[in-house]
C-alpha cells in the first residue's frame, strides 16, 4: 500500500499555498491559501472497502509560553505533541483527492461538517481547540486546515498524512467526529496503512 503526492514529495517541504500561515516577509506570520494537497495511493489490500485519512504534526509545543512571542523562541528542547490537521473518513478507494478539492482558503470560525465532497465525512481537527478562545475565530473546524507552526520554533514540524484501508464502506461512527472517536471505530477494520511526510517552518532561521 502507497501514498504518494504531485504536490511534495515524502520528507520534502509542502508548499506555501497548502499551508493555514506563511511567512510575512517581517518574520511573523499571515494566512496563506490553505489549500489541501494532492494525494493518490495504489496496491490496496484486497477487501478495501473505504479509506480514513488522518494528518497530524507531532511537533506542537506542549507550553504555550514562548509560542510567536516577539524576543522569544520555542527551544527545540520543549516536549512535543500531536496536532491534527486534517481527518476524512468514508473516502471511496477509487480516485485520488485533488489539490483543493477539500479545501482551498482558510474559513473563519471553521468549515462546515461533517458532509465532505464525495459522500466522506470530515471530522474535527485540533484548530477547534486552539481557536476556542478567540471570539473572531472560534468554531468547529472540520476537515483539513494546513500547517502553522510558531513563527519562532526552533524546529522543523513534520506533517505525517498516513491513509488507513478498511473493510467495510462507511465508518461505523455518527455524530461529531474527534480524533479518539474515528480511531475507536477503526479498530476490527483495519486492512492496512500507509504514511506521506511533509516538512514545514515558518521561522526564516530554520530551513526544511
Amino acid at each position: 500500500m502507497k501514498l504518494t503526492s504531485k504536490t511534495f514529495a515524502d520528507g520534502s517541504r509542502i508548499p506555501g499555498n497548502n499551508a493555514f500561515c506563511i511567512p510575512d516577509g517581517k518574520g511573523h506570520a499571515q494566512l496563506g491559501d490553505n489549500r489541501n494537497p494532492h494525494l493518490a495511493w495504489s496496491d490496496l489490500p484486497a477487501g478495501t472497502r473505504s479509506l480514513v485519512l488522518i494528518c497530524h504534526d507531532p511537533d506542537v509545543p506542549t507550553r504555550p509560553d514562548d509560542v510567536n512571542q516577539e524576543g522569544r523562541t520555542v527551544p527545540a528542547s520543549l516536549p512535543r505533541c500531536d496536532f491534527t490537521h486534517w481527518i476524512l473518513v468514508d473516502l471511496a478507494p477509487t480516485g485520488e483527492i485533488a489539490e483543493g478539492e477539500f479545501s482551498s482558503a482558510v474559513t473563519a470560525c471553521g468549515k462546515p461538517g461533517p458532509a465532505g465532497p464525495r459522500g466522506t465525512r470530515q471530522g474535527i481537527n485540533d484548530y477547534t481547540a486552539w481557536f476556542a478562545g478567540d471570539a473572531q475565530m472560534t468554531g468547529d473546524y472540520h476537515g483539513y486546515d494546513g500547517p502553522c507552526p510558531p513563527w519562532n520554533d526552533e524546529i522543523v514540524h513534520h506533517y505525517v498524512f498516513t491513509l488507513y484501508a478498511l473493510d467495510v464502506e462507511r465508518l461505523p461512527a455518527d455524530g461529531r467526529l474527534t480524533l479518539d472517536v474515528v480511531k475507536q471505530a477503526m479498530q476490527g477494520h483495519l486492512l492496512g496503512q500507509a504514511s506521506l511526510t511533509g516538512l514545514y517552518a515558518l521561522n526564516p532561521s530554520v530551513h526544511c
